[in-house]
C-alpha cells in the first residue's frame, strides 16, 4: 500500500511541475505577445505560491506598467520575494529600486547588497553596477581596485559598457594598480566568486 501510495505522489507531483512550467511559459508567451492581462492570470498564481520566476515578472510588469498600473512599491514586493529566494535578475533589479529610491527609500548601501548577490552569481549588470558604486564610493568606501575588479568581470562576462568603464578608470591608475586589480578580478572568477577583494 505504501509503495503505491509513493508512485502516486510522484506521478502527481510530476504532473504539477510539468502545468506549472506550462502555466509559466503560456504567461510568457502571452506577454511577449503584449497580453500582458493573460500573462498576470498565469504568473500571479504561481508568484503567490512562491515562484521566483513568476515573482520577478511580476515585478517586472509592476515596474514598467505594463498590464497593471505602475507601482514602484508593489515591484518592490516581488522582486524582493524573488530575490530572497536567490534569482539574480530579481536582486539586480531591486538593487536598481534602491538605487535610483524607486519604491523604497534611496539607499546605495542596499543596492550595493543586491548587486552584489546578483553578481557572485556571475550577472554581469550587476558586476558592472557594483563596479560603478565603487568608483563613486556609493554605499561603499570609494575603492579603484574593486571598480576595476567588477568591472573587468563583468567585460569577460560580455557587458561591454563595463569594459569602456574599465578602460576610463584605468586612465587614473597606475600600471601597478591596473596589474592588481587584474589579479583580483581573475581570482574572483577563478574562485567562483568566493574570494573577491572583501
Amino acid at each position: 500500500m505504501n509503495r503505491i501510495t509513493l508512485i502516486l505522489a510522484a506521478v502527481l507531483s510530476l504532473a504539477f511541475t510539468q502545468v506549472t512550467a506550462q502555466d509559466f511559459n503560456k504567461g510568457l508567451k502571452a506577454a511577449q505577445g503584449g497580453d500582458y492581462a493573460t500573462a498576470l492570470q498565469e504568473w500571479k498564481p504561481l508568484a503567490e505560491q512562491g515562484d521566483a520566476k513568476a515573482q520577478f515578472m511580476l515585478g517586472l510588469m509592476y515596474s514598467k506598467g505594463h498590464g497593471v498600473i505602475k507601482d514602484y512599491a508593489e515591484a518592490v514586493k516581488w522582486y524582493r520575494l524573488a530575490a530572497e529566494q536567490g534569482y539574480a535578475k530579481a536582486q539586480f533589479n531591486l538593487g536598481l529600486m534602491y538605487r535610483q529610491g524607486h519604491g523604497v527609500i534611496k539607499d546605495h548601501a542596499e543596492a550595493v547588497k543586491w548587486y552584489r548577490l546578483a553578481a557572485e552569481q556571475g550577472d554581469a549588470k550587476a558586476q558592472n553596477n557594483l563596479g560603478v558604486m565603487y568608483a563613486n564610493g556609493y554605499g561603499v568606501l570609494k575603492d579603484n581596485f574593486t571598480a576595476h575588479m567588477w568591472y573587468n568581470i563583468s567585460s569577460a562576462n560580455g557587458q561591454k559598457t563595463a569594459g569602456e568603464n574599465r578602460d576610463k578608470l584605468a586612465g587614473l591608475m597606475t600600471a601597478n594598480a591596473i596589474e592588481k586589480a587584474t589579479a583580483m578580478a581573475r581570482e574572483c572568477m577563478n574562485s567562483d566568486y568566493k574570494k573577491c577583494g572583501y
